[in-house]
């Protein structure tokens, strides 16, 4: 949608899904407003901004 980035081949963005859980929304209520989206679809929304950010984290172990 206008050269950002987008969910699978769906017409929502990554900022609209980032938009609705940094206002608070759940994960369960944000795949129930929008049932084509999966728990995959957040969680790669999240990894992306994460990239974005360019911060890279080491898990300790």
């Amino acid at each position: 949608m206008h050269g950002r980035p987008c969910i699978r081949d769906l017409r929502i963005t990554v900022a609209d899904v980032l938009g609705l859980l940094s206002a608070g929304q759940s994960r369960d209520s944000i795949l129930g407003d929008y049932p084509y989206l999966e728990e995959a679809d957040i969680d790669a929304v999240l990894a992306y901004a994460a990239r974005q950010v360019d911060h890279p984290i080491i898990a300790a172990k």
